[in-house]
């Protein structure tokens, strides 16, 4: 879709339909609400995706003309209708076909959202014999007009996912904290160890050794939004202020 009515991209891209849910944000998901209503039934494990054809991996080409012609470079947010990182054979090729894309899109600017960053370092190696390690595309040669975001509904998945993510050599990463479930404190990621990151900053503080170093990978974006649709949970708008806060002094 171009110029989407997202207030925090220019354009929409969905390589392909669908998707299975795997954490508790997924719960009430919007896109798959959406495609049940037009008649596309896509989510779910054995379920089969839906794949496009020429007219739509066509558009982010005019796009990409347009930005260069004006100089201003367009995000592209990519993909609301499923997970790119989502782990399936018959989505390998829709992504050798996508990595393409973005390589010729120079003036686009590719957001990569995902559920699933355990999944993105797989496909950033290539094996000892010069071929894809899981007959997939390469991602680490292709990250100049690259932004890799991952889903943070609450403390645990920021727990979980955003050391993940601070290990991906991204452009730009982002968190979506959306739908936002609960408070969360990204300034104190802990660990198993009890160490204690500060995601804003990268500044790691180790347990008992009272001291912090400073990384270079951190976050540099934060999304935050509500539940949308009929069985919405509640977000506490006090959830939402302190992340601004948080964001605002680091």
């Amino acid at each position: 879709m171009q110029n989407s009515k997202i207030e925090w991209t220019h354009h929409t891209f969905n390589p392909w339909w669908g998707c299975v849910k795997v954490s508790t944000g997924c719960a009430n998901c919007y896109a798959e609400t959406f495609s049940n209503r037009t008649g596309n039934a896509v989510w779910g494990v054995n379920t089969p995706r839906r794949f496009f054809g020429n007219k739509l991996w066509n558009e982010p080409l005019k796009w990409n003309k347009e930005a260069g012609e004006s100089g201003q470079r367009k995000r592209v947010f990519c993909a609301s209708m499923a997970d790119v990182f989502e782990d399936r054979p018959d989505l390998l090729d829709e992504r050798k076909r996508l990595i393409q894309l973005i390589d010729d899109t120079q003036w686009l600017d590719w957001l990569l959202l995902t559920k699933r960053p355990e999944n993105i370092e797989p496909f950033l190696n290539l094996a000892s014999n010069g071929s894809y390690a899981r007959g997939d595309w390469n991602l680490r040669d292709h990250m100049k007009n690259v932004w890799i975001g991952t889903t943070i509904e609450n403390q645990k998945m920021a727990e979980t996912r955003i050391p993940v993510l601070l290990s991906i050599p991204a452009k730009v990463r982002f968190l979506s904290c959306e739908p936002l479930l609960g408070p969360v404190n990204l300034r104190r990621i802990y660990d198993d160890d009890g160490n204690s990151l500060d995601a804003l900053t990268g500044n790691l503080a180790i347990e008992g050794r009272g001291q912090t170093g400073p990384r270079d990978a951190r976050i540099h974006w934060v999304i935050c939004g509500g539940e949308s649709g009929p069985k919405a949970r509640p977000m506490h708008p006090l959830w939402a202020r302190a992340l601004h806060d948080q964001a605002q002094a680091a």
